[in-house]
C-alpha cells in the first residue's frame, strides 16, 4: 500500500506507472473497498472487477489524489467518453479544472463535505468537457479513498447519469 501511496500522490520513485491504476487489481481493490466503507454497498456486482470496472462500466468512474491541487489519479472508459479526455490527459489534469472557474468554490465545499462525512450522494453538479461543453452530472455519489488502516489517499466520484447543459 506504501507503493500505491506514493503513485497516487505523484512519487517519482514509485514502481507504479501512471497507467497501471487503471486495471490495477490493487487501485480495485482500494475503490471498490473504500466505497464499501464509506457508502455500505458495492460499488461493483460481484464477479466485476478492474477489467470490467475500466473498460464496461457504463457509469462514469473518477479519482483524484490528495496534492495539494488534486490531480486525477483514475478515469474508466465512460468518465473519458464523458469528459473528452484521454487516460494520458485526464491523468495529468488538476481534478478543479472539471468545472469551470465560478462553479469551483461549489464544488471545493462538495469536496470538503465529503473529506468531513466520508461520502455524499445525490449530487448534481455542472461539468466541462475538454471540448469547453458543459454538462449537468446526474445523481452522483462522491467519497473518501481510504486505505484500509483509514490512511487518506484522495476522493473518488461516480455518475450514471448527464445531460447536455
Amino acid at each position: 500500500m506504501a507503493r500505491l501511496n506514493k503513485s497516487l500522490n505523484g512519487s517519482k520513485d514509485s514502481q507504479m506507472s501512471p497507467d497501471e491504476p487503471s486495471t490495477s487489481q490493487a487501485f480495485f481493490e482500494l475503490l471498490a473497498q473504500s466505497f464499501l466503507r464509506a457508502v455500505g454497498g458495492p460499488l461493483v456486482e460481484p464477479g466485476q472487477g478492474a477489467e470490467w470496472l475500466y473498460f464496461d462500466a457504463p457509469f462514469v468512474v473518477v479519482a483524484h489524489n490528495t496534492e495539494p491541487d488534486p490531480r486525477f489519479i483514475y478515469a474508466n472508459r465512460t468518465a473519458q467518453r464523458c469528459f473528452g479526455y484521454s487516460w494520458d490527459e485526464f491523468t495529468k489534469l488538476p481534478s478543479r479544472l472539471s468545472a469551470e472557474a465560478p462553479d469551483r468554490l461549489e464544488r471545493q465545499a462538495l469536496l470538503d463535505e465529503v473529506a468531513r462525512h466520508g461520502f455524499i450522494a445525490n449530487y448534481r453538479g455542472l461539468r466541462v468537457r475538454k471540448s469547453g461543453a458543459h454538462f449537468w452530472m446526474e445523481d452522483g455519489l462522491v467519497w473518501e479513498l481510504r486505505s484500509e488502516p483509514g490512511i487518506r489517499l484522495g476522493q473518488a466520484a461516480t455518475f450514471s447519469s448527464w445531460t447536455e447543459a
